[in-house]
């Protein structure tokens, strides 16, 4: 791929909530999207947690290096989308934390991150769904634009 590729989606539905405290905040969106019937979305997220799993991706091995911080921390940015991956709701977010003393971490968001207190505002987006699938280049799970007709 040369050159960026993009479709024309429509807004649909509008959801705003509150997220279930002591729950993963990455299945508690993919599981209000299944609920929901929402293939594809984007979403910001405010709130705390109590431990949360981040990561950022090593470019040259092809793999996430993780870790997770268990305390309680402000999420002072979280945003992502809903795709399909094999067929179900898949999250990709980055968050951005901050703890009492100001320190900030931030970063590829993954599960087990346990919510404190959420709020979600979540945007449907209608149109043939896009499907994550292995990219050879990258070794991500990328959007699969040659089976919208692109390149």
């Amino acid at each position: 791929m040369d050159q960026l590729i993009c479709f024309e989606y429509q807004p649909g539905r509008r959801f705003v909530g509150r997220l279930p405290h002591g729950k993963d905040l990455i299945t508690s969106i993919e599981n209000f999207c299944t609920v929901s019937a929402i293939q594809m979305a984007t979403f910001s997220v405010i709130g705390a947690v109590s431990s949360a799993t981040i990561g950022t991706y090593d470019q040259k091995q092809h793999v996430y290096v993780t870790f997770t911080e268990n305390s309680p921390m402000k999420i002072l940015l979280c945003t992502g989308n809903v795709s399909k991956k094999d067929g179900d709701p898949a999250i990709h977010a980055h968050i951005v934390l901050g703890d009492e003393h100001g320190k900030i971490i931030g970063g590829h968001l993954f599960s087990e991150t346990l919510l404190f207190a959420g709020e979600i505002d979540l945007q449907e987006i209608t149109g043939k769904p896009l499907e994550r699938v292995y990219d050879n280049t990258t070794g991500l799970m990328l959007w699969n634009f040659e089976s919208q007709g692109g390149s």
